[in-house]
């Protein structure tokens, strides 16, 4: 029961999270410019508000529910792929020749991904959907963090002067940490009843924790942002005279 309490107590702080950072980039003309962001955390509360009211309508283990909750995960792994795609547009912004490498990678690995899931349905017969769709999120979702991974290590390396974009990247780091230590005490434990309750409360948190630092990196790096630019406007206009 406390479990079952603190489970739907990170789920609605979910909810709320993701509600006032949807409103805040609209309120601060921000929905563009984070388009990304806006795009993600909109698919995101989408399969989450489906998922409960299949649940509440239909039962955890109803048919119903089983179809929206995989055909809700395929859209969120497509959403965070495309998420991390767009992260990597914002950091090669000015490295033309980078991004046309990095374009044609991320093309490579997405057809990749699902040509590997294809074979699903060479080896199975039976439930064809739900066994490819598994199949494919399993697959895009390591391919997504390995590729967020890589996508820290290369702005670090470029030593990119984008704060706000190494925030981003980080959050998605944590969210992608409840996954995968869920799969792996799931794995270490034979499936059991505890693993599965602790599973979901550690992808909560985690989520929970990426849409924090979000929160804190939407709003904190805008208004050092304008410090900044207020403060080298000077130099800025000396500059444009000489």
């Amino acid at each position: 029961m406390d479990s079952d309490l603190a489970s739907y107590i990170l789920q609605y702080a979910g909810y709320l999270l993701e509600g006032g950072l949807v409103c805040y980039l609209v309120w601060s003309s921000q929905w563009k410019r984070q388009k990304a962001i806006a795009f993600y955390i909109s698919c995101f509360l989408v399969a989450e508000l489906s998922r409960g009211y299949a649940l509440r309508r239909f039962g955890l283990r109803s048919a119903q529910y089983l179809t929206v909750y995989w055909t809700t995960d395929f859209l969120l792994v497509i959403s965070l792929f495309v998420l991390v795609c767009l992260f990597f547009r914002r950091a090669c912004l000015h490295e033309e020749k980078m991004w046309r490498f990095v374009r044609l990678l991320l093309v490579f690995v997405g057809v990749l991904v699902v040509g590997i899931s294809g074979l699903t349905f060479s080896h199975n017969y039976s439930h064809l959907f739900l066994r490819f769709v598994t199949e494919f999120n399993q697959n895009l979702y390591f391919t997504c963090l390995v590729l967020n991974t890589l996508l820290y290590l290369l702005l670090q390396q470029i030593e990119s002067p984008d704060e706000q974009l190494g925030l981003l990247v980080c959050g998605v780091g944590i969210q992608f940490a409840g996954p995968a230590a869920t799969l792996a005490l799931v794995h270490l434990t034979g499936g059991e009843a505890f693993a599965l309750s602790l599973g979901s409360l550690a992808m909560r948190v985690c989520t929970l924790g990426m849409l924090l630092v979000w929160a804190y990196a939407i709003t904190r790096i805008k208004e050092k942002a304008i410090q900044v630019s207020g403060a080298n406007s000077p130099v800025l206009a000396e500059v444009t005279a000489d």
